[in-house]
């Protein structure tokens, strides 16, 4: 980060001034040391990523596999992260932060504030450069514009545009690259979100705003950046999901990009996926981990690079104080509600296996109670809301309102109708093929659908359009021409005759329900709760416990 930059932020005062919440007056003392000229013209840059924090703003339960089992530390909570960023910083020479997306979806607070708690926060912690995810829509793209507006560090993206209608592209809504130059060094960043985000998100979210795939115009900014602007190093910044990113380090586009950091599928990358044409690397979610590139610099060229996946371990890096009050200050006027238990789970609740988590299992459990009538009950394959393992002096694991809106954000209407089996069998083969397509492109980068009052048994990796076995509803074979009754929350923006991505769905109408209504009636009438996944998705060629959509490569998560 420029000095100039630094002394501006120290001037603002509170940082807090645009969204009307509290701040921290200046930036974090010694984030970045002054410059050392070295004669040879041998130094090294530091490149610190976070991702995917979804405003998990205090430390959490996160769940590790080890020896074949799962293990769960306390970690992240941007009190904690800012003192191990402040630490990391002290010991480098040149640091550069980015965060790559979804920074203002995912908690009450976020939502209570429509994202504005997020912004001194985050500007607390000194970022230097922000990607928008695939979430940053969440509050519609006037809010989105001006979140990010209000972040003071740049922001890049080079496939998003104003819809100007009827299909017509006007300006970038972001500058495309940053530049950051140390001793005269150039280092590029180039920014790509998610193109399918009216697609994966409700539409209504993205309306004004025409996405378009990476490649389209990838090998023309990588020529402004490498011939033009002289860099030493090209990297994207990316929120793309650790399979699409893959795939387009392996496009000739990609042709003269050094490194993809990525985001968007909340992966742990610990050694950099080498593709053909760059490295690719995913560092997590929710403040849990930081992702840390060290470029060694000789004679005005990148000799050598290092990548490292640094846990962010509550227990190591104690509070800061400072961030500690800002966020109590900010959370203050929820935090009664936030903390409110409305439940109790007898086993950890998580979401991290790409087929069946105890956090659906749960969802799942209460809309089949609240709607016994429905035949079939769906929920979407989201990835983001961190576990809870830890019980309280009940012996139980508490649930709060706070976990809810972790878990369901967006506290959506249930909607039900009637399908057919024979759309219900399409779906299925649809929806499976975004997560395991062969082509890594067609994966939309959430896990398996989940439902309850269906068996599906299914080849993971079998042929796109034949990867369903066997289907049961209510113990019985589907029947392609028999009408079956489903549920699904709403998605703001799809077509009245449409539900969970189903079209040609009939009948269909609200109920009187919210997600999160459903929820806390089953969690009254029927806490603790043992959400257990019941094997109603079975893959046929993968374990239960698959913990990544990415084959192929030498990757593993854990």
């Amino acid at each position: 980060m420029t000095s100039s930059r630094r002394k501006f932020i120290a001037q603002l005062g509170a940082i807090g001034v645009s969204t009307g919440l509290a701040g921290i007056a200046s930036a974090a003392p010694g984030s970045e040391k002054s410059r050392k000229e070295v004669p040879n013209g041998s130094f090294t840059l530091s490149i610190l990523q976070t991702t995917d924090v979804h405003c998990q703003i205090h430390a959490h339960d996160e769940l590790f596999w080890e020896n074949g089992q799962s293990v769960f530390r306390k970690t992240g909570g941007y009190s904690h992260l800012k003192t191990f960023l402040d630490k990391q910083r002290k010991t480098m020479d040149h640091s550069f932060l980015i965060d790559t997306g979804d920074m203002f979806q995912g908690s009450e607070l976020s939502v209570k504030t429509t994202g504005e708690a997020m912004v001194p926060i985050l500007n607390a912690l000194d970022y230097d450069l922000y990607l928008p995810g695939n979430w940053e829509v969440i509050y519609y793209k006037k809010s989105m514009q001006h979140l990010l507006g209000s972040l003071i560090a740049p922001k890049v993206c080079a496939n998003m545009y104003h819809d100007l209608g009827e299909g017509k592209k006007g300006e970038l809504i972001f500058p495309p690259y940053h530049i950051w130059t140390v001793n005269g060094v150039k280092i590029g960043f180039l920014g790509y979100t998610d193109h399918l985000v009216p697609v994966r998100q409700s539409p209504n979210y993205s309306k004004g705003i025409i996405y378009t795939k990476p490649e389209e115009n990838l090998a023309h900014y990588v020529d402004v950046l490498r011939n033009q602007e002289k860099c030493a190093f090209v990297a994207i910044v990316a929120h793309l999901g650790l399979s699409q990113q893959i795939h387009l380090a392996n496009l000739p586009a990609c042709e003269g990009v050094d490194y993809i950091l990525g985001g968007d599928t909340h992966e742990r990358v610990r050694k950099p996926i080498q593709a053909k044409y760059a490295k690719v690397v995913e560092p997590g979610a929710f403040g849990s981990f930081v992702g840390k590139l060290e470029l060694k610099i000789e004679n005005g060229k990148v000799v050598s690079d290092h990548y490292e996946l640094m846990e962010v371990d509550a227990r190591k890096y104690p509070e800061s104080q400072e961030m500690k009050q800002l966020i109590a200050k900010n959370e203050g006027p929820y935090l009664e509600d936030i903390q409110k238990v409305v439940g109790y789970s007898t086993i950890p609740l998580y979401r991290y296996f790409v087929i069946e988590n105890t956090i659906d299992t749960m969802i799942l459990d209460a809309l089949s109670w609240q709607l016994p009538e429905i035949d079939i009950v769906l929920s979407n394959g989201f990835r983001f809301c961190p576990p809870r393992a830890t019980p309280d002096h009940t012996g139980n694991i508490p649930i709060t309102n706070g976990f809810l809106y972790d878990m369901l954000p967006v506290d959506s209407p249930i909607r039900i109708g009637k399908a057919t089996g024979k759309q219900i069998s399409e779906w299925l083969e649809r929806e499976m093929n975004n997560v395991f397509a062969s082509d890594a492109s067609k994966r939309l980068g959430g896990w398996v659908v989940k439902f309850k009052g269906m068996e599906v048994k299914f080849l993971a990796f079998g042929e796109e359009g034949k990867r369903v076995q066997s289907v049961l509803v209510n113990g019985q074979p589907l029947d392609p021409t028999k009408e079956y009754r489903i549920s699904a929350c709403e998605r703001d923006g799809d077509p009245e005759d449409m539900i969970c991505r189903i079209k040609g769905v009939k009948d269909t109408e609200h109920t009187s329900y919210t997600l999160h209504q459903a929820l806390r009636n089953y969690l009254e009438k029927n806490s603790p709760v043992t959400p257990t996944p019941p094997q109603s998705a079975v893959a046929l060629d993968a374990p239960a416990t698959l913990l990544t959509q990415v084959s192929g490569v030498d990757y593993e998560f854990r």
